[in-house]
């Protein structure tokens, strides 16, 4: 099987570190749990200036490279990998954080899963004349069988897939969302993600 994973989220508890930095800052004291919104101004009700620097301070690669696993995720896109599944890690991250971001995978044992910047966000406004590794025309040409999605702004990207099974790991900003259709399921952690992609 191919299986797309997102990054943020997903993989690592990114927007745990960002509640953390828009405190130090901003002295914006949002807790995670309060975190409603998946863009991330209006989460902490910034100034365009102020989540630009929050965005370029989230990014650098020190920062990066601090974000804490999500707990289970490498033990089951290990296992998966060992059974001969695919895996292709589809980030909104521009192509300036690849660096630090295949360094986070290869030092959380990620090694042999495939990276990708994907510009799903035009986050082009807060680091200037971004680059991505993956343009929409290209990443529309692949194929998946399984999606791991935080984001509601992205559900958008697999409208061309009819026979994708997307599994939307539970956050607080997509809890209020209505899901676009029954080949979307919420799942709270990786073991539950684990079963649905070995029960099919």
């Amino acid at each position: 099987m191919n299986i797309y994973i997102d990054f943020d989220d997903c993989l690592c508890e990114t927007a745990r570190a960002f509640v953390d930095i828009a405190a130090r800052l901003f002295e914006k004291d949002v807790p995670y749990e309060k975190v409603r919104f998946f863009n991330l101004q209006d989460s902490f009700k910034l100034s365009d200036s102020e989540y630009e620097e929050l965005m370029k301070e989230g990014h650098r690669p020190e920062v990066l490279m601090s974000y804490e696993e999500t707990p289970g995720a490498s033990k089951v896109i290990n296992e998966w990998i060992d059974e001969g599944h695919d895996i292709s890690i589809i980030t909104g991250r521009p192509f300036s954080s690849y660096d630090a971001s295949r360094k986070w995978l290869d030092e959380h044992g990620l090694e042999r899963a495939k990276l990708f910047c994907l510009n799903k966000y035009g986050r082009d406004s807060f680091i200037k004349n971004s680059d991505f590794n993956l343009e929409l025309k290209d990443y529309y040409k692949m194929h998946f069988d399984y999606a791991i999605e935080d984001s509601p702004a992205a559900f958008k990207f697999f409208s061309h897939l009819p026979d994708l099974k997307v599994l939307v790991y539970n956050r607080p900003w997509n809890e209020d969302s209505e899901l676009p259709g029954d080949k979307f399921t919420r799942c709270p952690d990786w073991d539950s993600i684990s079963e649905w992609v070995k029960n099919g």
